[in-house]
């Protein structure tokens, strides 16, 4: 169901069951994990995390990592920011 590098692809999965008795399979939270920075990125008004991201690692699908790299569980929370931690690639 997901890519082999999207963070949920390990994360497992569970049943949960719907006040209208529908039960239906629910993906875990990753646990967020520390990852090693390699540098960081002033970013410019407008500046996309997922054009960072195909950038410096090589993966526009990854922006996931940079959240990781900045403490961010919600990527919208990078927007104010002007200093992006960028972390090493995998």
């Amino acid at each position: 169901m997901f890519y082999s590098t999207s963070r949920y692809a390990g994360a497992g999965t569970y049943e949960v069951t719907r006040p209208d008795g529908t039960v239906v399979l629910a993906t875990r939270l990753p646990l967020p994990t520390a990852v090693p920075v390699a540098g960081w990125h002033r970013r410019t008004e407008g500046e996309r995390l997922d054009l960072l991201a195909g950038h410096y690692l090589e993966d526009p699908t990854a922006s996931w990592m940079l959240g990781l790299a900045n403490g961010a569980m919600v990527l919208d929370a990078l927007a104010v920011r002007d200093l992006v931690a960028v972390p090493r690639r995998a």
